[in-house]
């Protein structure tokens, strides 16, 4: 998959809560687009996220599963949220949107996120066991 393999975690400073403790980076026009197009739900459990950036929305063509999508914009603050994005369909283009994190569904709903909360990202970096 061309999603990098470096590792890292989205953590929700407001609402003290990791949204990924096993975070991708798709940095590059193809590993944006690809994103998770052809997995199935087993490969993205609860605990994973991909960050995409740059990026103002998504999609879910080729999809497999549902998704739950956070709109972030450049000091990372939650600027719109999609819960249980559903296979073949397209997110919104937010333009005060810098990057997207796609994350396992009902993570938004299990963690409490919401617009405005504060998200801490930090990539190549791996959380211990006892942190996750």
């Amino acid at each position: 998959m061309p999603v990098a393999e470096c590792t890292g975690y989205a953590y929700n400073r407001t609402r003290h809560a990791y949204l990924a403790t096993q975070l991708r980076f798709a940095g590059t026009h193809w590993s944006r687009f690809r994103g998770l197009m052809g997995r199935d739900a087993g490969s993205f459990p609860a605990g994973h996220g991909l960050w995409i950036v740059p990026s103002r929305g998504v999609h879910t063509f080729a999809m497999r599963f549902p998704i739950d999508v956070v709109y972030l914009d450049g000091d990372r603050v939650v600027v719109h949220l999609e819960e249980d994005l559903k296979p073949w369909r397209l997110g919104p283009l937010r333009m005060r949107t810098a990057s997207v994190l796609e994350l396992p569904r009902q993570t938004l709903h299990s963690t409490g996120t919401a617009l405005g909360d504060e998200i801490e990202i930090a990539i190549g970096k791996r959380l211990e066991a006892s942190t996750t």
